[in-house]
């Protein structure tokens, strides 16, 4: 059946409300903040109420602009049950693109198996941090078998993801140092670097030329000097050319950090990572932080490296240091599913395959699929944040759940739905995608 075409004067009515609503984030970014002149001057609302503080304000903002432009909230959807490649929502049966459980590991027996074999041997938590009480045979085994995956001398698992790259940057990071990170580096990149109070410079999306130019401007201001990269991002699903920035590392004295959470178990034949990839050896990179919560099926962040870096971090790193160790459970699962990533090369060939015929059919569509590389994150950039939404909305009353990415997450002409694949998809399940995405359209 087709969709009603929407009048002119609706569309033109929607672009007015949706520019509208960008120059008032915009304005709201921008706003001054404004500090009591005199010491008795009464205390602004804007510095005492929550209601007044500029994260509700945008919040607020976008909740009423979804309302004027007649649209749900595309977000916290909860999902019943476990979400790989299919999911339910609402109590329906969804083809799910929204988890990033790429190689089917959350929720496989062997892994929930592990789980609650730790659970009876060692409780649900440590009680305590790892240097005081709450070292377990598991957290040495986890992190060994990370620094046998990376051919590197030892790793370091920690409770968060995002609170690994905090931790690590913002503890071996100073004043005097420099941080040149790739302009999509991850939040939790630039979060450790405004810890540390380093000086920190972008440089555009791999672009190593841009790169060099400002090694060449700014290494000799600083003591020590950081490149922070992605082994794949997850916003764009392409990769940097690690060959270059190893080769630029050396060449200006610089350690390079490679963030591998969308990497592990994705890229490289058996999903071993850009390193692997590229043919490289891994001990080329100086730093290699990763997440246990996408391949390997559980939570937390890890770092692999050399040992004088490792123990560093094991003895002064604050967010390792004064945090409780890594649940029992959670360490156990993300065992098992490394196991089964080495043990299963297959769910790694099959992802990729997935992820090469989802790229292929949806560029056959025409659309855009900006600088992804196919593997198992595409976009489909639409450029309006109202068209991502709306066509969120359409697809998953079709049964099919994508996220839509929308401004100020990313700029206002790069909205996109994002489709994260898993190896537990099917073909059939991407043809199907496809079909309803075509009709939506």
């Amino acid at each position: 059946m087709n969709k009603p075409h929407r009048s002119l004067a609706a569309q033109v009515k929607e672009r007015l409300i949706q520019k509208g609503l960008e120059k008032r984030l915009k304005q709201l970014d921008a706003a001054p903040t404004t500090r009591p002149r005199q010491e008795d001057a009464a205390v602004p609302d804007t510095f005492t109420r929550f209601d007044q503080q500029p994260g509700f304000r945008q919040v607020r903002m976008m909740q009423e602009g979804a309302q004027r432009f007649g649209v749900e909230n595309p977000f916290f959807h909860v999902h019943a049950g476990t979400a790989a490649a299919h999911s339910e929502i609402a109590g329906h049966p969804v083809i799910n693109y929204g988890s990033y459980n790429y190689l089917g590991l959350s929720g496989h027996p062997r892994v929930n198996a592990a789980a609650k074999a730790a659970i009876d041997r060692y409780g649900t938590s440590v009680s305590a941090s790892r240097i005081v009480a709450g070292e377990r045979p598991l957290h040495r085994h986890l992190e060994q078998s990370i620094a046998e995956l990376y051919g590197v001398d030892d790793a370091l698992v920690m409770v968060s993801g995002h609170g690994t790259n905090i931790s690590l940057i913002g503890h071996l990071l100073g004043p005097k140092d420099i941080v040149l990170h790739d302009e999509y580096a991850h939040n939790s990149i630039l979060m450790g670097i405004q810890i540390s109070r380093a000086q920190r410079f972008a440089f555009r999306h791999n672009d190593m030329a841009d790169l060099e130019q400002l090694l060449q401007n700014h290494r000799h201001r600083a003591e020590r000097l950081l490149i922070a990269v992605e082994g794949i991002y997850s916003m764009d699903g392409d990769y940097p050319d690690l060959p270059s920035l190893i080769h630029l590392k050396k060449r200006y004295g610089a350690w390079l950090l490679i963030d591998e959470a969308h990497a592990l178990g994705v890229v490289g034949q058996r999903g071993l990572g850009i390193a692997e990839h590229f043919g490289t050896d891994p001990r080329e990179v100086d730093i290699w932080m990763g997440t246990l919560s996408k391949s390997l099926a559980a939570c937390g962040g890890y770092v692999a490296g050399e040992k004088a870096l490792i123990e560093n971090l094991r003895y002064l790193a604050p967010g390792f240091l004064y945090s409780v160790g890594m649940s029992p459970p959670v360490a156990a699962a993300a065992q098992a599913a490394l196991d089964l990533l080495k043990a299963e090369p297959e769910r790694v060939t099959t992802l990729q395959a997935r992820g090469a015929y989802f790229f292929d059919r949806i560029r056959a569509l025409g659309l855009d699929t900006g600088s992804s590389a196919g593997i198992a994150i595409t976009p489909a950039i639409f450029g309006s944040s109202l068209h991502a939404v709306r066509l969120s909305s359409e697809l998953l009353q079709r049964g099919i759940h994508v996220q839509p990415i929308i401004y100020p997450a990313v700029p206002e002409k790069q909205a996109r739905l994002r489709f994260f694949l898993s190896s537990t998809h099917s073909q059939a399940d991407i043809d199907i995608t496809l079909d309803a995405l075509r009709a939506c359209l």
